[in-house]
């Protein structure tokens, strides 16, 4: 399991099995989002028993599933929203890690410049160039 720490309370990963949640909660972490819907694929756990591993370890979970190009505003508030409440720190989550990492991005505006944020998250394996339009459109609706 690669944790890519994106801030000390922040960490995105690929997709996790109940094992690995279970030791997301032996190494610290208070939290889960996972970003993934349901369904995507043959092969992955239902969220429903990762919540359930989750809640036995302890941890809190939300589920906030989207699909990669049809991100919402809503969906971005909502993932702000937990990031700004759950208990810290926090592992969130989809098949690879890039939409947990594109939502971190799309979710700190405020906090970090669009270059700092890409620059972030590249350094931890995400490459999120291809989505500097919309990052800067959401530090321009934040700005205004």
């Amino acid at each position: 399991m690669k944790l890519a720490v994106l801030t000390p309370n922040v960490t995105a990963l690929a997709q996790p099995s109940a094992d690995d949640i279970a030791n997301l909660a032996e190494r610290g972490y208070r939290s889960i989002i996972g970003n993934r819907p349901d369904g995507e694929s043959d092969d992955q756990p239902a969220w429903a028993e990762l919540e359930a591993t989750a809640i036995q370890q302890g941890l809190e979970a939300r589920h906030i599933p989207v699909v990669m190009g049809q991100i919402t505003d809503e969906q971005v508030a909502e993932f702000r929203d937990a990031l700004e409440t759950l208990p810290k720190p926090i592992a969130v989550f989809c098949r690879t890690g890039t939409r947990a990492a594109l939502l971190w991005a799309l979710a700190n505006q405020a906090n970090l410049t669009v270059d700092e944020r890409i620059a972030i998250a590249a350094k931890e394996g995400y490459d999120l160039e291809p989505f500097r339009q919309r990052l800067s459109r959401e530090t321009d609706d934040a700005q205004a």
